[in-house]
């Protein structure tokens, strides 16, 4: 299903990872993102890192859980494996201090949840210098 689609994102040589713990999350962001830009789910940064030798991210949507559990560096470790690479935090309402942490340590910026197909796209056609994303039909995960 294509929405909301301009052919000139669709055929984009950049790509997309959603490195997210919640499975549902990564589902969701990989379908708000699909129909414009190539994306691939994976569980775990180092999930990420076994596909460095054939695929390169333009732009990572990294789970704010990540964050937590192994701190900030882990932001400059995915920078010194994918050079170039554009970090988005995904976090809940309670966790943007977090995002802004990650922000300091090199992340681009923060998708804060409710997402919106309409925000997601926005955000990362923002951070890989794209115009804005087509109108939308709205389509809320929290």
């Amino acid at each position: 299903m294509q929405i909301g689609v301009e052919t000139s994102k669709a055929t984009d040589q950049r790509r997309v990872f959603v490195v997210d713990e919640d499975e549902i999350i990564r589902a969701a962001l990989q379908f708000m993102l699909h129909d414009e830009i190539e994306t691939h789910e994976l569980a775990s940064p180092e999930e990420a890192y076994q596909k460095d030798d054939w695929l390169k991210p333009s732009v990572i949507l990294l789970g704010a859980s990540f964050l937590k559990t192994r701190g900030l560096d882990l932001v400059s470790e995915i920078v010194g494996k994918f050079p170039g690479v554009r970090i988005l935090t995904v976090c809940d309402k309670a966790d943007e201090g977090l995002a802004v942490e990650a922000m300091k340590k090199g992340a681009a910026g923060a998708l804060v949840k409710p997402l919106t197909i309409e925000a997601v796209r926005k955000k990362v056609d923002t951070v890989l210098g794209r115009g804005g994303a087509a109108p939308l039909i709205q389509l809320s995960i929290t």
